[in-house]
């Protein structure tokens, strides 16, 4: 380009030299003609060696991303096949689940059913008691506490003060109860002894009130025994003045608290049998 330029300006200065006036300036305008098309050409150039590195570089972006397009559509379809096994083991982990569930389902069934039967029975032992020893005495009280059947006997129902030896009008009572009891041979009964906080000062064998509540408790005991009921299904128990049912702050708070509870209770053992037998029957299906 430099080298054109000399040498047109060589050229204008050898023909100004030999020429004309008028055949100098038509060289000069025929000079800068050519001078505006090279500079026109030298712009368009540059235009076009920018496009081509803008096309270059686009070139490289585009390829670039199908190149990531082909390594994830590649991913993907590993994903699918992964996704595919995936869902047939998750349709056969839910297919076990549910069967788990069922199992379960039947099981609280059952165990529910076994609730409602023991309810039952407890409902009807309830009755019975009511029943045979009668409501009308405020001495007397039938209940369930924490689903287990007892009767609480007054203190001056069954005992003189401070001792042990059942009066007459008990017997004609644990008559009453023990007849329930005999009625029911899977059941047992837990005689509890209470008394108040007034210490135990009689002497004797007896050291204080705790002896005096397991005392009176092997005494009901012994007369349930006597009056036909298997020693088996009995048991003796005393609770001296640890469990007031109110505070031992007056004579009738402390006359509410010396009271004696029978508790008619299903055995243990045979609960448990009967749920080991529902746990089995449940293995086999």
């Amino acid at each position: 380009m430099k080298k054109i330029l000399l040498l047109s300006a060589s050229a204008l200065l050898l023909l100004s030299s030999c020429v004309s006036k008028k055949e100098f300036a038509a060289l000069e305008a025929k000079q800068q003609e050519t001078q505006d098309l090279l500079n026109t050409a030298t712009v368009k150039l540059n235009s076009c060696l920018s496009d081509e590195a803008a096309s270059a570089a686009r070139l490289k972006e585009l390829q670039a991303r199908l190149s990531d397009m082909k390594a994830n559509n590649l991913a993907l379809i590993e994903s699918t096949k992964d996704m595919t096994m995936l869902t047939a083991q998750g349709a056969k982990n839910v297919e076990k689940s549910l069967e788990s569930l069922k199992e379960k389902d039947l099981r609280i069934t059952r165990l529910q059913d076994a609730l409602t039967k023991k309810d039952s029975v407890t409902l009807a032992l309830v009755t019975s008691l009511k029943k045979e020893v009668g409501l009308n005495d405020p001495d007397i009280e039938i209940n369930v506490e924490k689903s287990v059947v007892f009767i609480s006997l007054s203190d001056k129902l069954l005992f003189q003060s401070g001792s042990y030896f059942i009066s007459s009008r008990a017997n004609d009572i644990l008559g009453k109860v023990a007849t329930v009891i005999n009625g029911k041979p899977d059941f047992e009964a837990m005689v509890e002894g209470h008394t108040d906080n007034v210490p135990y000062n009689k002497g004797g064998v007896l050291v204080d009130n705790w002896d005096l509540s397991v005392k009176r408790s092997t005494a009901i005991v012994r007369a349930l025994q006597d009056l036909g009921v298997d020693p088996k299904q009995l048991i003796a128990a005393g609770r001296g003045d640890h469990l007031p049912l109110v505070a031992n702050d007056s004579p009738t708070n402390r006359a509410i608290n010396r009271r004696t509870k029978i508790y008619i209770l299903p055995k243990i053992d045979q609960f448990y049998e009967m749920i080991e037998t529902e746990m089995k029957s449940l293995s086999k299906e």
